[in-house]
Order: structure tokens, then C-alpha cells, then sequence
């Protein structure tokens, strides 16, 4: 496969270029140049194949030839090493539980195909790279341990000081090996910022290989399609219309999905579900896209003004804005609608939801008012227990706390505190 910059200003280029320099010379984001449906028996049979099987048929082209068949396989089997529940909570509604990974949220997937990836193109290698990353909650803890240890590569993460969880904190700033937290004095949106100035310094880029493990980097990004393919997998035989309803930040998950789509995955429709930060809402309202700050939230890993990977949705369908607007509705909720949602979870079906879920519940009803013969599937982000403060208030009960998140709190939390990109800049180089 390959690849070509949203900008088109840079030239095509092949899968590893695109894992490694994660955006294009011309700053644009990568993007496949052509996908392929599945053969429409693949979907008649996916009740009968394996988690692993499903997944490498549907990466197997964004990648080939450029990572041997055995080796991929042997990537998709070792990141895939946990499970993908989906929980029936009524006829209307269902969820896709993506926290069962080590850091406890869906991005452990990416972060881990991506770790694995890279780790093959660089093993070797006598440079090293820098994987250069900018988190609002759970990406900076599972990309931290997606690549510990690996070899050849360096992981700086930038989070904004006070804006992540304590659990969130202490499963970036703990692991140390590989691995720098800069505690950044700002919102989510300044980390970024700080992030993209880093890919467009020519003086620093000369002196040392930057990459993101953002969901810009297409390695990052893509694996995020599998999700959609298990929720399929179990609910085929039950739903016709089926409707997915992801509580998106960056957008980079709703994106993935609304590739497997392309791939010929049966879904009716895509939700978007936004806390405050609503620049999509508007612009699927409107036709008007205004990034503006990021508003912070008690659903923080989506606290994104400026989304990414909205860009990658929009050539999805060619710019044809009508062409989108038939496939995704996005709606937007406050912290108290999110903190109701929470309740009414609990209450009404006795589930434990993080706020993100939460807010994708919300999406989730909203749709079928007007659309009640749907199944929406709406994606649980996060273990609850990494919300403690929020979700503990809120059904006024105690959580049990997972060994993974136990084990980290007991680490000492390392970190750098830096104000400006001219700190970052002189941490990169060593000054």
C-alpha cells in the first residue's frame, strides 16, 4: 500500500515512510490511496474466525508487502492479547467494552500495533527515533506502555498539567526506561500545538528523527478499525441495522470506523458524541468549520477543539459534505447531562460507565429518537475506575480498582514541567 499526503504537496510514499516520519515533508496527514473491499464471504463467515484472523485480513492491505505475512500475523495476535465484550443493555442499545488492555483504553490498540511496527522497522537500525506525543488523557499511558522497552525508539509525552486524571498522570509518568513526561502549563490543544511546531522546526528535525504516536500516524490510526469488526462479529445474527456511536476528541476512531465501512463492514450509520468541545457539531449543522480552544471536561480524553483527524473523515467522502452528513449525525452534551447519563446507567442497567461512555449513551439515545428501529452500539473508552473522583460521586459508591491501575498508583509520578515550545525544543536536543 501506499501512501499520499492530505496537503498533496508531498510525494506517495510506502507504509514505513509514513509509520516514521508520522506527517508528511508538506505537514499533511497520510492516507492510503485506494481500499479494497473484503470479499463479501469474509462478512457471511466472520461469526467463525478469530479475533487475530479478522483483524490481519482487514490490515493486511494498508501494510503488505512491506511487513512479511508471518511477522504482521505475529504483530496483530501479540496486540490483540485481550478481550472485546459486548455487553446487550436493552433491543435498542448495546456496548462495546474497549478497556480491557493493559493501560485500561481503547488506544492500547493502536499504541500497540504502532510500538510493534515501529519496532520492526527500526530493529536494524543505528539512529534512533523519538516518538513525539501530545495527550488529553488515556493516549499518553498507552502509547508510554506500548513502547517500553523498545528498542532504538524514545517516547516524549506532553499532558497538560492538572487536566488528566490521577490514574491517567500516574500511568505516563511512572515507567520511566524510554519514556519522558513534560507537564505542560495549558490545556490539551498547547501540547498539540507544541507537537506540530516540533514536526515543522527544520533545525530540529535535522538533528534528531521525529514521530507522533498520535492518531495522525497512520499505525496509530488504522487498528482502531478492528473494534468494529468484533462488535459485527457478535451482533450480525441479532440486528440489521446496525448503528456504531463513538465518543470522539481527535476523531481518529470514528475515522477508523468509518473505514472499515469501506471495507464493506455492514453499518447503517456513524455518531459522533462530543462533550463541550463541539466544533464538529457545528460544522455538521452549519457546513462551517471554526476550530476554537478546547474546553476542559470531566470526559477530558476528548477535551479537542481542533480535531486532527477530521480531515482523514472529510476525504473519506471526498469533500462531498451531503455524502457525509447521510453517514454521521454528532451531537454534543455538558457535564451534567454526562453525570445523568451516568446514573441512568447504573440505575437502569446496572452498569458502571466511564464519562466518555457516558457521553456515548447519550449519543446513542439521542439517535434513536428519531431512528428507533436502529441498534446503536456505543463504545466504552475506558475502565471507570480511572475516573474515580467523577464516577464514584455519581452513584455514590465504591469502585474496585483493577490490578493494573493498583500496581501504578503505587509508583512515584516523574515528570518535567515545561511553559513554552522553546523548553520542549531544548529537551529534544539536549541542551
Amino acid at each position: 500500500m501506499e501512501y499520499y499526503s492530505l496537503n498533496r504537496k508531498a510525494p506517495i510514499t510506502t507504509f514505513e515512510n509514513a509509520v516514521i516520519q508520522g506527517l508528511a515533508p508538506d505537514k499533511g496527514l497520510y492516507f492510503p490511496t485506494h481500499i479494497e473491499p473484503l470479499p463479501r464471504d469474509f462478512y457471511k463467515t466472520i461469526e467463525s474466525r478469530s479475533n487475530p484472523e479478522i483483524a490481519y485480513t482487514a490490515i493486511k492491505q494498508f501494510i503488505s508487502p512491506e511487513i512479511p505475512d508471518s511477522t504482521l500475523k505475529a504483530i496483530v495476535e501479540d496486540t490483540l492479547s485481550f478481550d472485546f465484550p459486548v455487553i446487550t443493555l436493552n433491543d435498542q442499545i448495546s456496548v462495546l467494552e474497549l478497556f480491557h488492555g493493559p493501560t485500561m483504553a481503547f488506544k492500547d490498540v493502536g499504541a500497540r500495533f504502532m510500538a510493534r511496527c515501529l519496532g520492526f522497522f527500526t530493529k536494524n537500525s543505528p539512529n534512533r527515533i523519538t516518538v513525539l506525543v501530545a495527550t488529553s488523557g488515556d493516549t499518553g499511558g498507552a502509547v508510554a506502555n506500548g513502547f517500553l522497552g523498545v528498542k532504538g525508539v524514545d517516547v516524549v509525552i506532553l499532558y497538560p498539567s492538572g487536566k488528566v486524571s490521577d490514574i491517567q498522570e500516574k500511568q505516563l509518568t511512572t515507567l520511566g526506561q524510554n519514556i519522558t513526561a513534560l507537564e505542560v502549563d495549558g490545556v490539551f490543544d498547547d501540547c498539540q500545538d507544541m507537537v506540530k511546531q516540533a514536526f515543522v522546526d527544520e533545525q530540529l528535525n535535522k538533528k534528531i528523527q521525529l514521530t507522533s504516536a498520535n492518531s495522525i500516524n497512520v499505525a496509530r490510526w488504522l487498528p482502531q478499525l478492528f473494534y468494529y469488526l468484533f462488535a459485527y462479529k457478535h451482533l450480525k445474527s441479532k440486528y440489521n441495522a446496525i448503528v456504531f456511536c463513538v465518543p470522539s476528541g481527535n476523531f481518529g476512531n470514528v475515522c477508523a470506523g468509518m473505514v472499515a465501512q469501506k471495507l464493506g463492514l455492514p453499518v447503517s450509520h456513524f455518531i459522533a458524541a462530543n462533550n463541550k468541545n463541539d466544533t464538529v457539531v457545528n460544522y455538521m449543522n452549519t457546513q462551517s468549520y471554526h476550530p476554537k480552544p478546547s474546553i476542559p471536561t470531566i470526559s477530558n480524553a476528548m477535551d479537542v477543539g481542533n480535531p486532527s483527524n477530521f480531515v482523514r473523515v472529510l476525504e473519506l467522502y471526498d469533500n462531498v459534505f451531503m455524502d457525509l452528513k447521510s453517514n454521521l449525525s454528532s451531537y454534543s452534551f455538558s457535564d451534567d447531562e454526562t453525570e445523568s447519563a451516568i446514573l441512568e446507567l447504573y440505575d437502569k442497567c446496572d452498569y458502571i460507565a466511564d464519562p466518555h461512555g457516558a457521553v456515548g449513551y447519550l449519543g446513542a439515545k439521542t439517535y434513536l429518537k428519531n431512528n428507533p428501529k436502529s441498534h446503536v452500539v456505543f463504545l466504552e473508552t475506558a475502565h471507570p475506575a480511572k475516573f474515580l473522583n467523577v464516577v464514584e460521586k455519581v452513584i455514590d459508591k465504591k469502585i474496585d480498582i483493577p490490578d493494573q491501575i493498583q500496581s501504578v498508583m503505587k509508583k512515584e509520578k516523574k515528570s518535567i514541567k515545561i511553559n513554552s515550545y522553546e523548553e520542549l525544543k531544548s529537551f529534544l536536543l539536549g541542551d
